[in-house]
């Protein structure tokens, strides 16, 4: 692992925060380092990244220009920490002034090295970039460049393509010349990007692209499909199933995949790195565990297990291989849930206490395993691996216990329950509540959230595809309310109600994330640990729901 020293002297709080969370980032992802003032006897021996807003001293501009280590210039480092420009005749730039914060749309540079350059899956790095990435952040315009400066990252500001990161060989100089703002630093876009730079900046070789396997390949197989093949950093390398006629349509989707009928033959493939296992619940923890001991990372469909027990062996067994476990949460990253976590996290509803959240409607449950509790676990697991993921990602404090209830009066042909409620109690004094019905011909809002400055209400939507018939007639088919996002409102004190934009999650997400993870160490915002404590409420809710709704604390 190659060590850190980041010289920081930043007067906003914000910002300061901003860049511990990128610094955390990059120690996560093997760069371990320490943070310094620029007054400080920082060591001479270990790459450097200086990030400061106001000048350097005199001191501290002699030992950063003769220096034989790599140097980082981040942010306003250089229009702000060198007036002079001794800095700037490091790097090799003559720089101009500082746009507006604006949306930025950044590309690989005119002399951008093969692996920061989007050309397809040879190798990973190569293609990890895409096409270019949207950052909103000011921009430092930059005059002239010398010629032995490599320009790796540019941006198009009017009829110029402004270079954003530039190297230069004969100083060992990296320049970082955005991230100004603590709203850039804290998007997952420009970690990547600072950490894609460093990364070849200290000679760190290229890695390979992530070979995925998918176990199972029902409608959510073709999902993981799409995503493996859409995400750079990620290639579809295999599909199992045991019905000869999926594997047939996966690879009709995918030509070129290899097919498996047996699972063992796919989890014995050593060419390939992570398995996505998408069979019924039940069997999750045991596919899982199967494909660590076989050296593989794991992505586990929802839920993650059944007993709490099983989902701590699957992460146990992953921590002493160094290998991932973690769980596809892609409702973490529904319009709905982003909007109402931004708004939670904002403070904009003072402390939230009372969370509720609701699905379904009047008509009988979804057939095959979804609705066999002894494969599904339950109505508590199934839809519930969704919505508690994200209750408890709004709220993660430590939770007291748990209560839970169901009914069991219409629907008799499947095992399932018909009505069901849980009820998470925190120490804190907060309570969320969910509630999953097939008897509900009235609809309760998708989202109500009280704080103690404002509300959220999240309402239903009820929309109709129109085409025409076979025949030319009118065609209606109306989507069950979950299949749409709710609109939000976020209700203030005063009486004032507005409707709130929901933003729209970048494709993929989750595997892209998934890509940063196993490519360059970026953490993921889903982990195992969150979704086995997803696991543990809905646990404790098929037990205290079998008691009489009595309070159980979950393991």
């Amino acid at each position: 692992m190659t060590r850190l020293t980041w010289i920081v002297d930043v007067e906003d709080p914000t910002h300061l925060s901003a860049i511990d969370q990128l610094r955390a980032a990059f120690d996560a992802a093997g760069f371990p380092s320490e943070r310094m003032a620029p007054g400080d006897a920082w060591p001479q021996d270990t790459p450097l990244v200086v990030w400061v807003d106001r000048p350097l001293t005199e001191d501290a501009l002699r030992r950063l220009v003769t220096t034989t280590s790599t140097v980082v210039l981040a942010g306003a480092t250089l229009p702000a920490g060198d007036p002079g420009g001794q800095l700037a005749d490091r790097a090799g730039l003559l720089v101009g002034s500082t746009t507006p914060r604006h949306d930025i749309r950044i590309r690989a540079g005119a002399q951008a090295p093969e692996a920061l350059r989007p050309s397809g899956h040879a190798h990973a790095d190569a293609a990890h970039l895409g096409e270019h990435v949207h950052v909103a952040d000011r921009v430092l315009t930059v005059d002239k460049v010398l010629p032995d400066v490599q320009v790796w990252l540019a941006a198009q500001i009017g009829l110029v393509a402004q270079p954003l990161a530039t190297w230069r060989p004969e100083t060992h100089t990296l320049t970082w010349t955005f991230g100004t703002t603590a709203e850039a630093l804290r998007t997952r876009p420009a970690q990547r990007l600072l950490l894609q730079c460093m990364r070849h900046a200290l000679g760190e070789p290229t890695r390979p692209p992530v070979r995925v396997g998918l176990l199972g390949y029902g409608a959510i197989g073709h999902e993981h499909s799409r995503a493996a093949r859409a995400v750079p950093g990620l290639e579809l390398a295999a599909v199992c199933d045991t019905s000869l006629e999926r594997v047939t349509a996966a690879q009709l989707a995918a030509p070129g995949v290899t097919g498996y009928t047996d699972p063992a033959a796919l989890l014995a493939d050593p060419s390939i790195d992570l398995i996505v296992v998408s069979t019924p619940p039940s069997t999750h923890a045991d596919w899982a565990l199967r494909a660590i001991e076989a050296g593989k990372h794991v992505v586990v469909e929802k839920p993650f297990a059944l007993r709490t027990e099983e989902a701590d062996a699957v992460l146990a067994a992953a921590r002493e291989r160094g290998l991932l476990a973690v769980v596809y949460q892609n409702r973490r990253f529904d319009p709905d849930h982003l909007a109402i976590k931004r708004l939670v996290d904002s403070g904009q509803l003072g402390e939230i206490f009372q969370l509720e959240t609701f699905v379904g409607g009047y008509g009988h449950p979804c057939n095959l395993w979804h609705s066999d509790e002894g494969v599904s676990g339950g109505a508590f697991y199934d839809w519930g691996s969704h919505v508690l993921d994200q209750v408890l990602d709004l709220l993660p404090g430590e939770i007291a216990h748990v209560t839970a209830a169901n009914h069991k009066r219409r629907w008799f042909d499947v095992t399932n329950a018909d009505h069901s409620r849980v009820t998470i109690r925190f120490v804190d004094g907060a309570e969320a509540e969910f509630v999953h019905s097939d008897l509900a011909a009235a609809l309760k809002p998708r989202w109500y959230v009280l704080g103690t400055q404002g509300s959220i209400v999240g309402s239903w939507r009820v929309e109709t595809i129109i085409a025409r018939s076979d025949i030319g007639t009118l065609a209606e088919d109306v989507l069950a309310p979950a299949d749409s996002p709710p609109r939000i409102a976020l209700h203030t004190a005063d009486g004032s109600v507005t409707e709130v934009a929901t933003p729209a999650p970048a494709p993929y997400s989750f595997h892209q994330e998934l890509a940063d993870r196993l490519l360059l160490g970026l953490p993921m915002s889903v982990t195992g640990d969150q979704s086995r404590r997803v696991l543990s409420v809905m646990e404790a809710a098929r037990a205290s729901a079998a008691d009489d709704a009595r309070p159980v604390v979950p393991r």
